[in-house]
C-alpha cells in the first residue's frame, strides 16, 4: 500500500515534510520520501491523502484495562473487550499497562491481540501493583516485606509480565527488593510513589516515575520514612513550590542523571478541574448510562469548586515537565483512565497532546514525546515509535495538520498497526455503550 502526498511528522522532533509518499510491504514500512521520488511496486493499492498528516503510532505509557466502576468502595471493572478497541481506534499502537488489577487477564488479552483475533495495540503488561499496607482498593495484594515484594516479582515475571509498577504505600526495603528482582530479568521498574520520595527511589534504582511532581512527597516538611503524608497537605505545599529552587533542580538532576524516566499524564489531572476538558458527544457515547450519569456527577461536584485546585495542579506539573526535558530527562506520556473517570482509554492519550502543547511544549515535541519516547522506553526504538524505512508501520493518518493545530490529532482516518489498517469510525461505533461493562 502506498500512502501518497501525505505530510510526514516523523516522531523525530524534526519539523514536517510535506508531499511525501509512505509505502507499507508486509507490515513494515518499505520506503518513505518524496512523493515525486517513490515509487510504489506494481499492484500496491495508492491512497492519495493529499492534505493530511501521518504520524508514528502513539506509545501510551500509563495505560490501564480497567475503569472506575462506581460504588461504595473503589471497584474497578476490567473492560477487556471495549478499551483495546478504543485504543486503537484513538492511534494507539503500543501500550504499557502500568499497573494491573487482572494481570492474567491482561496477559491474555495481550495473547488474543497478538494471534489475530481481537483489533488492540502492542500490549506491554505490568505486573499487579507493588504495594504495601494501607491500599486503597481491596483488589491489591499488599506486600508484606522484602520477601514478598521479591516473590511477586520472580512469579509474576516467569507468567510474563515485562515491568513492574511501584504504588504509594510500599516501603524503601520492598522497593529495593523488587527493582533488584526485576532488574535480574531485565524488567523495568515504575512507581506512582508517596512514602518514597523520588530522589530516594532513583537512588534505589528505579526506571521510571509516573505522574511527575504532582505525587513526589519528598518535600513535605512532615515527611516520615516509608509513610504517605496525607494528600490534602502535600497539594497545599506543591502550589507553593518553587520549580526554580535548588531542592526542585537538585531532584530533576538526580533523575537525569540515573536515567529515570518520567511519565505525563495530563489528562487524569485536568478531569479534576469540572470545566475541562470539552465534553464530547464520543466519549459520553462510549460509557454505559449508568456510567455517563456517574462521571457527569462527579463533573458537576468539582464545578462547585471542590477541586478547583486541578488548574493550578496542572500548571505546576507542566513547569516540571519543561524543566525536566530542559534538563535532558526522558518524558513519555499516557492516559491513565482513572481518578473521576474523565481520562478515557485513547481519548486521554491524544489529550494529553493538546496539553502539552498548552503547556509550552510544540507540536512537534509533543508528537516525539508521546511516540519515540515511549518506543525508546520500551526498549523498542528500532522496532517502532518513528516513521522510518525498515520499521513496522505503525501509523496514523489524520485529517488535517497538528503542526499547526493539535486538536487535529483528534481526527483520525485511518490507523495502521503492522501494516493493517483500521477505521477508527467502526472500532468506536463497536463499543458504543459498553465502557465499563466490556
Amino acid at each position: 500500500m502506498a500512502l501518497e502526498h501525505v505530510r510526514v511528522i516523523d516522531g523525530t522532533g524534526a519539523a514536517p515534510r510535506e508531499d511525501q509518499t509512505i509505502v507499507i510491504d508486509h507490515g513494515r514500512i518499505a520506503a518513505v520520501g518524496p512523493a515525486a521520488t517513490i515509487a510504489p511496486s506494481a499492484g500496491a493499492r495508492a491512497l492519495d491523502l493529499t492534505g493530511r498528516t501521518v504520524i508514528p503510532g502513539l506509545v501510551g505509557m500509563h495505560e490501564h484495562l480497567f475503569y472506575p466502576s462506581g460504588g461504595g468502595i473503589p471497584i474497578y471493572s476490567e473492560d477487556a473487550f471495549s478499551f483495546p478497541r478504543l485504543y486503537l481506534a484513538s492511534g494507539v499502537t503500543a501500550a504499557r499497562t502500568t499497573g494491573s488489577l487482572e494481570p492474567y487477564t491482561d496477559l491474555n488479552m495481550k495473547r488474543l491481540i497478538d494471534s489475530g483475533r481481537m483489533p488492540g495495540p502492542k500490549l506491554y503488561i505490568t505486573g499487579p501493583y507493588l504495594e504495601g499496607r494501607g491500599a486503597f482498593t481491596p483488589q491489591m495484594h499488599e506486600l508484606t516485606g522484602p520477601d514478598d515484594a521479591s516473590r511477586t516479582v520472580e512469579y509474576w515475571s516467569a507468567e510474563g509480565v515485562t515491568s513492574f509498577k511501584a504504588y504509594m504505600n510500599i516501603t524503601r526495603a520492598e522497593l529495593k527488593a523488587a527493582i533488584d528482582a526485576a532488574h535480574r530479568h531485565g524488567i523495568k521498574v515504575t512507581g506512582h510513589l508517596c512514602s518514597i520520595g523520588f530522589r530516594e527511589a532513583a537512588a534505589l534504582g528505579i526506571d521510571n516515575i509516573e505522574h511527575g511532581l504532582l505525587v513526589d512527597t519528598e518535600f513535605h516538611p512532615g515527611k516520615q520514612p516509608d509513610v504517605c503524608p496525607p494528600q490534602s497537605a502535600t497539594r497545599a505545599e506543591m502550589e507553593r513550590l518553587d520549580i526554580s529552587s535548588a531542592p526542585v533542580q537538585e531532584m530533576i538532576s538526580g533523575l537525569v542523571q540515573h536515567h529515570v524516566a518520567v511519565t505525563s499524564t495530563l489528562a487524569v489531572f485536568e478531569a479534576f478541574d469540572g470545566n475541562r476538558p470539552p465534553l464530547e458527544a464520543r466519549f459520553l457515547d462510549a460509557l454505559t448510562p449508568e456510567a455517563s450519569v456517574s462521571y457527569l456527577t462527579a463533573r458537576a461536584r468539582a464545578r462547585s469548586g471542590a477541586s478547583s485546585y486541578a488548574m493550578a495542579d496542572l500548571k505546576k506539573e507542566l513547569e516540571f515537565e519543561r524543566a525536566f526535558v530542559k534538563a535532558g530527562g526522558l518524558l513519555v506520556s499516557g492516559a491513565d483512565p482513572t481518578g473521576n473517570g474523565g481520562a478515557l482509554a485513547g481519548f486521554a492519550d491524544q489529550r494529553n497532546l493538546e496539553l502539552l502543547v498548552e503547556g509550552g511544549f510544540t507540536p512537534v515535541e509533543a508528537i516525539r514525546i508521546a511516540t519515540a519516547n515511549g518506543a525508546k522506553l520500551l526498549g523498542e526504538q528500532d522496532r517502532f515509535g518513528t516513521i522510518a524505512e525498515g520499521k513496522t508501520a505503525d501509523l496514523v493518518v489524520i485529517d488535517g495538520n497538528p503542526a499547526a493545530h493539535i486538536s487535529d490529532i483528534r481526527k483520525i482516518r485511518y490507523v495502521f498497526k503492522d501494516g493493517a489498517g483500521y477505521d477508527p469510525a467502526k472500532l468506536l461505533d463497536s463499543v458504543r455503550g459498553s465502557v465499563p461493562l466490556h
